[in-house]
């Protein structure tokens, strides 16, 4: 068993540098990896190519990085509630690439085990096509989309064990699950890391042969982001 346990954020993110493609998991602010993205903040790491569902909001998340205009790529399929993600894309700061949601996953998917493109009905007739092959399948037309290339692929987990293996909750394993072993390195951040062998086989979402280190996060905050809540009657 190969232990990929590293000691923390610092030593799991040491060898990223500036104008990298990062993949960052989660769904909104579910799942995100908070400890991982401030860490990114902290080292001032600049010119950053980001794919992610969203943006965050504009004081947590991605919303950090925007912040400091450190990404100068945002590669997603929702603009969110970040109003500073909305400002920069319309000002031209921010080169935006927005892809349907589905097909964020699936170029996610295919990367992760090794399909380099495939062909989609999604986004046929609007700008997504805008020079890309089309193929007709089944009477249909569909584009080709390649799958992401990039450099590092950080995730977040509930739980995981030395070895990497990986198990999500919830909402959280939106985009997590198929981004872990998308990237060239893939860092995972869990709530709760355990000895190998302890984790039941059944259980696990993602074998640790996907993950090159593992670390135990700290001071999660977990927000909300729309909270809904019944009125009195």
């Amino acid at each position: 068993m190969i232990n990929k346990r590293v000691a923390n954020v610092e030593e799991a993110l040491q060898d990223i540098t500036d104008n990298v493609t990062i993949m960052l998991g989660g769904f909104g602010l579910c799942g995100i990896p908070e400890n991982s993205i401030n860490e990114l903040v902290r080292k001032n790491i600049s010119g950053l190519t980001c794919i992610s569902n969203n943006a965050g909001v504009d004081d947590f998340g991605l919303g950090l990085l925007l912040k400091k205009r450190q990404i100068k790529k945002m590669i997603s399929s929702y603009v969110g509630e970040n109003a500073e993600f909305e400002r920069q894309m319309l000002s031209g700061e921010l080169d935006v690439e927005l892809t349907p949601q589905g097909t964020l996953a699936e170029k996610c998917r295919a990367a992760q085990v090794g399909i380099p493109a495939f062909f989609t009905p999604a986004g046929y007739g609007t700008e997504v096509a805008e020079g890309k092959e089309v193929r007709v399948f089944n009477g249909k037309p569909h584009i080709l989309e390649h799958a992401f290339e990039a450099d590092f692929a950080i995730v977040k987990a509930w739980k995981g064990d030395e070895a990497g293996n990986l198990i999500f909750k919830g909402t959280a394993r939106n985009f997590n699950a198929c981004m872990a072993g998308a990237g060239k390195i893939t860092i995972a951040e869990v709530e709760e890391i355990v000895p190998a062998g302890q984790l039941d086989p059944n259980d696990i979402h993602v074998p640790g042969i996907f993950v090159k280190r593992i670390f135990q996060g700290e001071k999660y905050e977990k927000r909300i982001e729309q909270r809904t809540v019944r009125t009195k009657s």
